[in-house]
């Protein structure tokens, strides 16, 4: 049983939408520093209960995700009936909101994971011989931006399989009108299904 395009819509929606939901998670939980504690010639960074790093990374793999499907969903034959990419790319509406939703989705995979990996290394670094240390965290709004521009991607996804039903129905229609057309050229021959009839003697 394949999928239909609503199907299709409600499940990228709803991974880029959990992708949103997660960053903004991650950004309102981040603590803005670490406590700094003197040691023999170093510094320990003590950091409180951070799900940061985690959920981070689960809003990047749901917009991955999210944007897998919604690349997907453009060229899916719904109803077994496929159409070629020539024809859904055929109006530059397509072509320009098709590049958005890639580009969007680069720069949201990147707003979050830069916070979330370097978050990560403040984490497992605890210790520093640099005495003025003061035990920082990852840039603050960067995960909050990503996941707003994660929702902006999953939109123009959406956009875009709007577009591609509407090249589908185009497409449709012009294959049964040439159909049509072809059927009103076809010319008509009599003939005797026996043979012709012998001369009478």
């Amino acid at each position: 049983m394949g999928f239909s395009m609503k199907q299709m819509a409600i499940v990228t929606a709803f991974f880029g939408v959990a992708s949103f939901i997660l960053g903004v998670i991650a950004e309102n939980k981040k603590p803005a520093a670490g406590t700094p504690i003197q040691g023999k010639g170093v510094v320990i960074c003590k950091y409180p209960s951070d799900p940061t790093v985690v959920l981070g990374y689960l809003s990047v793999a749901f917009l991955v995700v999210s944007t897998v499907l919604g690349y997907v969903s453009i060229g899916y034959p719904y109803n077994k009936k496929s159409v070629p990419y020539s024809a859904l790319f055929r109006t530059k509406t397509m072509f320009v909101f098709f590049n958005i939703a890639w580009l969007t989705s680069g720069l949201g995979a990147a707003l979050l994971l830069w916070p979330t990996i370097t978050e990560q290394l403040h984490l497992s670094r605890k210790i520093h011989h640099d005495l003025d240390y003061t035990c920082p965290t990852a840039k603050t709004g960067l995960i909050g931006g990503g996941a707003f521009v994660s929702l902006d991607s999953c939109l123009f996804w959406l956009i875009c399989l709007m577009l591609a039903d509407n090249a589908r129905e185009d497409y449709f229609d012009e294959v049964e009108e040439s159909r049509k057309g072809y059927s009103t050229q076809v010319i008509n021959v009599d003939y005797d299904p026996h043979g012709a009839a012998a001369p009478k003697l």
